[in-house]
């Protein structure tokens, strides 16, 4: 038996009892992933990106372990629900214009102190203050840096279009403002590098794609690093007492890790390990999330129809979005009408095997996402779901 084999026997006993639609988390597998992040985080803190587990059983799961610290949030209002709850260093990834949130965080020395927004742009920062209604209390700010590599004079870009800054002189000139500005800190600095972290190397039957995938990275690695060593330094000129510099993703641990300038590494999707995250050199992570559909049609030899499973990821449209058919090994869309809605044809061989009511397995492409799908994780230990935890969904929010 295949080691993919045995875990769909695992998981078929394990939820032997619950009718699909169904999601798990296999515990061993994420605690696995998180080590593996850790060891390659060599000693530097991991800040958990909350959009990719969404769950806040599963957040606090891995905040327990040794060598994570803090959460990255991706709405204001998300950041304000987990600093309620409990969570006392939540920084907010994105720029928000949620006037009421920022009325509730300026109002609450509990919030306010638990909770740092993102900026980039004083308009930013004009809305804050507009947003305040009467709030008095000092909003906590990290500034965003333009990861992006830029060629030919900048004719050429690689990377997110995110922040607008992009140099030493335009971060140290925004927290120069901030400090200038009462009713804000300068707190962190903040350079996501999504063309190394989040797009892999190592593409199945795309050899010269990946080499050139890997040269790109290698280069924007090296141009990044002398950067953002010059924007911390920059900025510290502006503001001693800056309190962290976050960089990275799964896919970079190890390379943002080994510069000086960043004190913490932002990661999510190496917890669960979507598909997405399969074409990578540097590191292979263990697939811990999993959704299973029920066979509800027989058509004829060779295949098979599952209740639903559409479930794209967002990004630019294409098949890398999908969900793939994981267990049993051999399943494939028919590429006449792929990830249904409703229903979804699957073909091959161990379609024959596969009776109504049984549980065909998926992966899905970005991490977090299929939480907006779930209600509810059943968490497994071996052959037996040990647990069973809302997802946010499962709690009422959804946030976006």
């Amino acid at each position: 038996m295949t080691a993919r084999a045995a875990d769909r026997a695992r998981y078929d006993r394990a939820t032997a009892h619950l009718d699909a639609p169904v999601a798990i988390v296999d515990l061993e597998a994420f605690d696995a992933n998180a080590d593996d992040l850790v060891r390659r985080a060599g000693g530097k803190p991991i800040r958990v990106a909350s959009k990719s587990v969404r769950c806040r059983a599963l957040l606090e799961r891995a905040l327990a372990r040794d060598g994570f610290a803090g959460i990255m949030s991706f709405t204001l209002a998300e950041s304000l629900w987990l600093a309620r709850s409990g969570f006392e260093d939540v920084l907010l990834a994105y720029p928000s214009a949620d006037r009421a949130g920022y009325a509730e965080l300026a109002a609450d020395p509990k919030l306010a102190s638990a909770v740092t927004v993102m900026v980039d742009d004083p308009a930013q920062l004009d809305l804050i203050d507009a947003a305040r209604d009467g709030g008095r209390e000092v909003v906590r700010v990290c500034l965003e840096l333009d990861t992006s590599l830029r060629l030919l004079g900048g004719r050429v870009r690689v990377g997110a279009r995110r922040s607008p800054l992009h140099s030493p002189a335009d971060v140290a000139g925004l927290a120069r403002a901030v400090a200038r500005r009462p009713g804000f800190e300068v707190v962190g600095i903040m350079a996501y590098e999504g063309h190394v972290a989040g797009v892999g190397d190592a593409v199945a039957g795309h050899p010269l794609r990946s080499r050139a995938v890997r040269l790109m990275q290698a280069a924007a690695r090296r141009e990044l690093a002398e950067r953002r060593a010059a924007v911390v330094r920059a900025v510290r000129a502006v503001v001693p007492g800056l309190e962290f510099v976050n960089g990275g993703g799964t896919g970079s641990v190890q390379h943002t890790a080994a510069e000086d300038a960043v004190t913490e590494i932002a990661a999510g999707s190496g917890l669960y390990v979507p598909r997405l995250f399969d074409n990578y050199t540097s590191f292979r992570g263990r697939p811990a999330a999993l959704f299973a559909q029920p066979v509800v049609r027989r058509p004829g030899v060779g295949s098979v129809t599952v209740l639903g499973g559409g479930y794209p990821a967002s990004g630019a449209a294409g098949a890398d979005r999908l969900p793939v058919p994981y267990l049993p090994e051999g399943l494939r869309y028919d590429p006449q009408e792929g990830a249904g809605e409703v229903q979804t044809p699957l073909l091959g061989s161990p379609a024959d095997d596969l009776l109504i009511g049984d549980k065909v397995w998926f992966r899905h492409a970005k991490a977090g996402e299929l939480c907006e799908r779930f209600d509810a994780l059943h968490l497994v230990e071996g052959d037996a779901v040990t647990a069973t935890v809302p997802t946010y969904r499962g709690e009422g929010h959804t946030f976006l």
